[in-house]
């Protein structure tokens, strides 16, 4: 880097960490008024964005690798959003991506409609999907099947969405149509700062439910819950390391979450 001129012509924006900007932001920072960096401080700016440029080839990788398997998006930037967030966390925070499954759901498409995926990040596969997922009724009135408002807010039954590292499992009990029923549940920690940072305290979390079958997603209370046989099989893939990505192309979120907007 070493200098004012190249940094600039590099363009890098830094996605947050998860508390207040560290020493490589604010040296990157003074490199860019030109002021004298320390050498291992310099260094630390050169690797940063050495590892954000690496995020943006592979995920450019995946997407020509798996583009084609999804056909149906609601949005363009669907896939691009999904794996780009993906792979700028793990350059971020390897030591929290355990496992290399990304599980993607577009909640720009209807309920209706299998928008559920599970790929296999480093082997660039699919490894399950298109399945069908609940949104929270938060999100969407009776009877409509896209959802429309999404929320970080407690007890507001939303769809939050985002990037969340997937933790551990436990035994979930629910309640639908007046029937209590138990299934495995897997908790979720929302990384996308602003927009998905409350769901563990929310207790958004991936789970089975009755009302998802293989041809209709009912309503959830902001839980991206599938067919309970689906989510004895999948879940405990996810456990514990493997990332989770929720969209709709909600331009507000779009265009301010830390890690769709992270550039190399």
């Amino acid at each position: 880097l070493g200098a004012t001129a190249t940094l600039a012509a590099v363009g890098v924006r830094f996605a947050p960490a998860d508390a207040e900007p560290g020493p490589v932001l604010a040296t990157a920072a003074a490199v860019a008024r030109g002021e004298t960096a320390t050498p291992d401080l310099a260094t630390a700016v050169r690797t940063r964005v050495a590892a954000r440029g690496i995020a943006r080839l592979e995920a450019a990788s995946a997407l020509a690798a798996l583009g084609d398997d999804v056909r149906a998006t609601s949005h363009p930037r669907a896939l691009e959003d999904a794996f780009r967030s993906y792979f700028a966390f793990r350059a971020r925070h390897p030591e929290r991506v355990r496992k290399p499954y990304l599980y993607f759901v577009d909640y720009g498409l209807p309920s209706t409609t299998p928008r559920g995926w599970v790929f296999d990040m480093e082997r660039k596969r699919v490894v399950e999907g298109p399945f069908m997922v609940a949104h929270g009724r938060g999100s969407a009135p009776a009877g409509e099947t896209i959802p429309r408002r999404f929320s970080n807010t407690s007890g507001a039954a939303t769809t939050s969405l985002g990037l969340y590292v997937a933790q551990e499992l436990y035994h979930f009990r629910g309640k639908a149509g007046g029937q209590r029923y138990e299934s495995i549940g897997l908790r979720l920690a929302g990384v996308s700062r602003g927009f998905n940072d409350n769901a563990r305290a929310r207790g958004v979390v991936a789970h089975g439910a009755p009302y998802v079958t293989a041809t209709r997603a009912g309503r959830s209370e902001g839980c991206p819950a599938v067919e309970e046989a689906r989510a004895q099989r999948l879940l405990p893939k996810l456990s514990q390391g493997a990332l989770v990505f929720l969209f709709a192309p909600e331009q507000g979120w779009m265009q301010r979450d830390p890690w769709v907007t992270a550039e190399g």
